[in-house]
């Protein structure tokens, strides 16, 4: 084995703590140059995915249309107006109301005729002028049949068929202008308002008046409006109350004709 002198391993140890050095000086410079690199690109990179990462912004907005424009720039109804039209057609409904006459409710006789009536109507028809063979009330045709109240309060009462079996023909004016009404003649038939229609005396005079001076037009200003169907009349309010009767209110009342208690002949109008 050969030995190595001394002074050569000393040189040779020298060399490698040189080279150990600049290696490790070398290692050094790069790793602190790539450290710089890194800082320097750094921000640029972060920068980068910044703004890569960024959520796009909204869409511009679209410019109104002139209608919405116009819309916008209109002036709004306040909200007091809006409340006033809102009632204008409920006012205007009052108002026409407000001017049409009041028509006025009839009391006494008269109102409760109206109702009774309805029993009639359907062959003395609604404005009493007459269906088929019933006869006409209106335009004062009952007054020309019934001169007086007390005759056709009778003959309501009664009805046809009481008149027929009686043998009473005339149930009315015997001197009519175109003719007395004979009980029958016409085809038709009158009811008997109490037996056949259950009418009490009050209701038949009830009735009566409305037929008289409501759908005839009678003169309400006369003797025998006041004494039997006005509102204050006596001879109704005696009936209503059950002190007189169609039998015995004659007997009662002064200048009352004699209604019985069956069929009579009628009266004529000078009576």
């Amino acid at each position: 084995m050969t030995e190595i002198p001394e002074h050569l391993l000393k040189r040779s140890k020298e060399r490698r703590g040189e080279s150990g050095a600049a290696a490790t000086t070398g290692a050094a410079v790069a790793t602190t140059q790539t450290a710089a690199a890194v800082a320097a690109t750094a921000p640029a990179g972060k920068a980068a995915r910044t703004e890569s990462a960024a959520p796009a912004g909204p869409p511009p907005t679209k410019p109104d249309t002139a209608v919405v424009v116009a819309y916008k720039a209109r002036k709004k109804i306040p909200a007091w107006a809006m409340v006033t039209l809102s009632i204008l057609p409920v006012w205007a409904f009052m108002y026409v109301r407000a001017l049409q006459p009041v028509t006025a409710q009839a009391q006494g006789p008269l109102g409760e005729g109206a109702a009774v009536f309805a029993s009639c109507s359907s062959c003395h028809g609604a404005a009493g002028e007459g269906i088929g063979t019933a006869y006409a009330f209106k335009d004062g045709a009952v007054m020309a049949t019934f001169p007086h109240i007390e005759d056709q309060l009778r003959w309501v009462k009664y009805g046809t068929e009481a008149y027929v079996a009686a043998g009473v023909e005339i149930y009315g004016d015997p001197n009519r202008e175109g003719g007395a009404r004979i009980a029958g003649a016409s085809g038709g038939v009158m009811p008997a308002a109490a037996a056949a229609l259950g009418l009490t005396d009050v209701e038949i005079l009830a009735v009566v008046c409305h037929e008289r001076y409501t759908l005839a037009g009678g003169d309400v200003t006369g003797v025998e409006y006041e004494k039997w169907c006005g509102e204050t009349s006596e001879i109704f309010l005696a009936l209503e109350a059950g002190t007189a009767t169609f039998a015995n209110v004659h007997e009662q009342f002064e200048g009352v004709l004699q209604i019985g208690e069956a069929p009579l002949a009628g009266t004529a109008a000078d009576v």
